[in-house]
């Protein structure tokens, strides 16, 4: 079935996705900062997207080591902008994520650069490569993020405690 489609509408559609994932992780980052966060809201999402590394069970989506060890720094790279405005703070005994108006920025210019690299490389790379290449940087991205939110939440219980 997606063979019969021209690439470039695959490439179109996987892009408006990719926006729309970006506007609504936007609007859950919003709303999760009215409400105390824990240790489970933080770590789930790396979990849950961890399973997209079953894709790589198929060759069509294989993709070579340099890439992937280029994918992995990008990732890193990127998940210190992101580590940099995530910040929580205490209002009276919860520990809260605090809003920062940078991170629609990051989150902004991550989308473009996404879709910029994915226009200038969808000639070089067929689009399963590209889908892994992708899927790569941006675990590795979130994954680093999550780590040390996780670890900053869990400074900030600990100070709770103390207290």
């Amino acid at each position: 079935m997606l063979a019969s489609i021209p690439s470039q509408y695959i490439l179109i559609g996987s892009t408006v996705v990719v926006v729309c994932m970006g506007i609504m992780m936007m609007l859950v980052r919003a709303k999760s900062a009215k409400r105390p966060a824990n240790a489970k809201k933080i770590i789930i999402p790396p979990f849950a997207m961890s399973t997209g590394a079953l894709m790589f069970i198929f060759p069509y989506f294989r993709v070579s080591w340099d890439h992937i060890l280029m994918s992995v720094l990008i990732g890193v790279i990127c998940s210190i902008l992101l580590i940099k405005t995530s910040k929580f703070h205490i209002i009276g005994e919860d520990v809260y994520l605090k809003p920062s108006k940078a991170f629609f920025f990051v989150l902004l210019g991550l989308l473009t650069f996404r879709t910029i690299a994915k226009i200038y490389l969808g000639g070089t790379f067929h689009l399963g490569e590209l889908g892994g290449l992708f899927w790569i940087l941006a675990f590795s991205m979130i994954l680093p993020w999550r780590l040390a939110m996780l670890w900053q939440f869990k400074k900030l219980q600990k100070k709770l405690q103390l207290v």
